[in-house]
This record gives C-alpha cells, structure tokens and sequence, in this order.
C-alpha cells in the first residue's frame, strides 16, 4: 500500500500511519488535541485540516462510542493517504478532499464535533517547501475562515476542539465568540512544567452559554 517516500509508523496500540517524508508529518500537538476533545456516544465527528489523519484517527481509537468520522484535507497525496491508513486499519471513515472553505452545503449542521489542527503561522513561509508550509502557515486558509464554516457545519450544541499559537489566544476566543461559537474550555500547553506555553486548545459550543473551564496547563 506504500508508495515512493512513504513509511509506516505507529500512532495508537497495533496501529500503523502512513506519512511521506517528503510531507508534512505529524507532531505531538496532534495527539495532545485528539486527547483534549472529549466524545460524546454517537457522536458525528470531523476532522478539518487532516493532513495524514492522525487526529482524526487518533480520537477514534480512544473514543470507540462515536457514530461516524469524516477527514477533509486540501493537499491530494496527503488525503490518498488518509484514506490507504483507513483502509489499512479498518476504520469506517470518510475522506473528503477540498479546501475547508470548499465544504459542500450538504454537511451543514451535520457533525457534533469537530477537530481541528489548522495552519497557525501567518508569515515566514517564502523558503519553505509549499507542500509542507501549506500545513503550518496561513497561506490558503485564515483562521477566521476556519471559524466560520465549523460553525456552518456544526450542529446546533456541536462542539469544535482547536488548537492555535498561545499568543493568538486573544484572536482565537474572539472570532469564535464573534461567531456564535461560545469558548467552554481552555487548556495552555507548554514544553516543559516551568516553560512558557506555546500552544493553546480551546473546545467552544455552537450556542453555548458563556463561562469558560480554565483547565491546568498541558505539558508536551
């Protein structure tokens, strides 16, 4: 199922990930988010900005009770490889490949969760490899287009678990209250106990009422 550049690795008990070496692959970050989001039984859950899968993937090894997952990544190679590591594992997903911008109207109000590890850098892409600044810099899709279609797609009480840079957390709390998206839970994440955070993962509700569950900061 490999194809030139890829590898297997392994992301949860038993199960293995394909990424490209020549790609974007995967961080901490991603399995510290998939840990953060908390599942619901039945829950319909999204996953926007996939890349390989691995938040998606990872939320659905630890939350078995969910109903359905579906992956939409814009880069082609990383969404064929998505689906090979479905396939693989025999998880019972979705891959949708397209811009979140892009999502068709036929997912609006449909999911109960969605995930997100989104592109957060705004600038200092120019000497990079596009297929991989794509991934962490804001070159085709701004936070606040990421904000306004999770709630479009979001059913009313649906939840979105994002991750951002921690000196964006202002911005972050801003649109998505500016968008109906109400931030229910906050959680810094830092590199060692003593660090300054770097990150930050907030879990805002479509409708919710305010009040906000400041959680004790991450280490990763």
């Amino acid at each position: 199922m490999l194809k030139e550049g890829e590898v297997l690795e392994e992301f949860f008990e038993n199960k293995k990930i394909i990424q490209n070496v020549n790609l974007y692959r995967f961080t901490s970050d991603s399995i510290l988010l998939s840990r953060f989001a908390r599942a619901k039984f039945g829950d319909e859950v999204a996953d926007f900005c996939s890349g390989s899968g691995v938040v998606g993937f990872h939320f659905y090894c630890l939350n078995p009770k969910i109903a359905n997952l579906t992956l939409f990544e814009m880069q082609k190679a990383l969404a064929d490889m998505s689906g090979r590591t479905a396939e693989m594992n025999g998880f019972d997903c979705e891959v949708v490949n397209c811009r979140i911008q892009d999502i068709g109207r036929e997912y609006d109000d449909k999911f109960s969760l969605i995930l997100c590890n989104p592109p957060y850098e705004k600038s200092g892409f120019e000497n990079e490899v596009y297929e991989k600044a794509v991934c962490r810099k804001e070159i085709t899709l701004t936070l606040a287009e990421i904000i306004d279609t999770a709630f479009k797609k979001l059913k009313f009480g649906g939840r979105l678990a994002i991750l951002n840079r921690a000196d964006r957390t202002a911005e972050l709390l801003y649109l998505l209250k500016k968008r109906g998206l109400e931030p229910k839970r906050m959680q810094l994440v830092s590199g060692t106990e003593k660090a300054k955070p770097y990150a930050v993962m907030v879990e805002a509700v479509k409708g919710g009422k305010e009040g906000i569950d400041i959680l004790p900061s991450a280490v990763n």
